[in-house]
């Protein structure tokens, strides 16, 4: 890694600046566009986000490889002409000839991910269609064992100050293979955001770009998902993380944090 902004998302190649974007929450074209001239070059999702696909059809004009796209076809569809046909939807969305980074997502279970359809993303990448294949998954176990194996090029998996479990089933088994680690869910669907109960009033609460310090001052998560809803929202992530790596003494407080958050709730694995 060059830099805390930038690095090689494994071993793919691929640069990437670390602030991956994904428009669900529809921040507005000019949000996209700000991202843009940031250096934010890691985009997820497509599909209803128009906004984005808007905008990528505009900038692909100019230089579609300057651009890491990922999306791919969800885990409830196994048959592989659902995954072809999910594929095929992107390219004519987007209007390019291949999409960089295609996950199978929301895997759960390791059944969930049966060697036919890891033949089928094999194939799509075989026929130029696809760059990398890879997972989306909250499975750490499923995770590390593919890590481990080498079977995809990319892991998209939950890393958080409050679901740490991913630096002892997940990185470790990443060492021989490499693959691209792409987190999400910085925030824990902003829980790391609000007070638990059993913090006193008194004591501090994260801040969104702490979040995002957190996961990226681990040097294995090559790129951070952010889904910022407005422009505010995207400048304030990405002055944070030109802050770089957090001091060691908020990294021992996100992790206190962390661990009163997950207790808070435990259905929410």
């Amino acid at each position: 890694m060059e830099n805390f902004l930038h690095t090689t998302l494994g071993a793919t190649g691929l640069r990437v600046h670390r602030l991956g974007l994904s428009a669900t929450y529809r921040p507005g074209k000019k949000a996209i566009y700000s991202a843009l001239d940031a250096g934010v070059n890691y985009f997820f999702g497509f599909g209803i986000d128009t906004q984005m696909i808007s905008v990528m059809r505009d900038v692909f004009k100019a230089k579609r490889e300057a651009y890491v796209i990922a999306t791919g076809a969800y885990n409830y569809v196994y048959w592989h002409s659902n995954i072809r046909r999910a594929l095929e939807r992107s390219l004519r969305q987007l209007r390019t000839d291949y999409i960089d980074i295609f996950l199978f997502l929301g895997v759960l279970k390791d059944k969930e991910f049966p060697l036919s359809v890891r033949k089928e993303l094999y194939k799509l990448r075989e026929e130029g269609k696809v760059r990398y294949i890879g997972l989306s998954t909250h499975n750490r176990a499923l995770a590390g064992t593919l890590a481990a194996q080498g079977a995809v090029d990319v892991l998209m998996i939950r890393y958080n100050a409050a679901h740490r479990g991913a630096e002892e089933e997940i990185f470790p088994y990443c060492k021989e293979f490499n693959p691209g680690v792409v987190s999400y869910t910085a925030t824990r669907w902003r829980a790391l955001l609000r007070r638990p109960r059993r913090t006193p009033k008194g004591d501090r609460i994260p801040d969104a770009g702490m979040c995002y310090r957190f996961v990226l001052s681990d040097p294995r998560v090559h790129v951070c998902m952010t889904a910022p809803s407005n422009m505010k929202q995207l400048e304030e992530n990405l002055a944070a993380v030109s802050l770089g790596p957090l001091p060691e003494e908020d990294m021992d407080f996100m992790r206190r944090f962390g661990d009163v958050v997950h207790q808070s709730k435990r259905w929410f694995m």
